[in-house]
């Protein structure tokens, strides 16, 4: 097995102290995707993946903060919230230096990795969404302005018809 596609356990600190555990492999030239786990799970879930992914991409895997090896500090007072998981991952993504990535997002990270996404227009390049929350009631307020935007784009396709 190539030394490259053999997974290395790093940590990163960002966002206020929160240190990040995380799981890497692959070229670091090659094109990048983010995998962000579900719940209550870590990277680990993806260690037999990583492997396979990272023979064409470079793969990072972080433990959102709250699960596996990530430490938040107590005195940090982080909030647990999807927003609050995507501005950390956000900050991530930005301490890697990754400016194009396609994210790869399982249940607990799917929230996670379209918030991520919409907070950094044309960073995504691809989604990979596996038993991701796709139901408006599990989306919550954050979605109101994007559902209005749905309506009236919808609604200017209709009247172009």
């Amino acid at each position: 097995m190539s030394q490259e596609i053999i997974p290395q356990n790093n940590r990163i600190t960002v966002d206020g102290g929160i240190d990040i555990f995380y799981r890497e492999a692959g070229r670091i030239s090659a094109p990048k995707i983010l995998l962000l786990h579900g719940f209550p799970s870590s990277s680990h879930q993806f260690r037999n993946l990583i492997p396979r992914l990272a023979t064409k991409y470079h793969v990072v895997a972080p433990d959102l903060p709250g699960f596996g090896f990530t430490v938040v500090p107590e005195s940090r007072g982080y909030t647990y919230t999807f927003e609050s998981l995507a501005k950390t991952i956000g900050a991530f993504v930005d301490a890697l230096k990754f400016t194009k990535y396609a994210i790869y997002i399982f249940d607990y990270g799917a929230p996670t990795g379209l918030r991520l996404m919409l907070d950094r227009p044309g960073s995504v390049t691809a989604i990979i969404t596996q038993n991701g929350n796709a139901y408006l009631q599990g989306l919550g307020d954050f979605w109101d302005s994007l559902r209005a935007y749905w309506k009236d784009s919808q609604g200017q396709r209709d009247n172009n018809c």
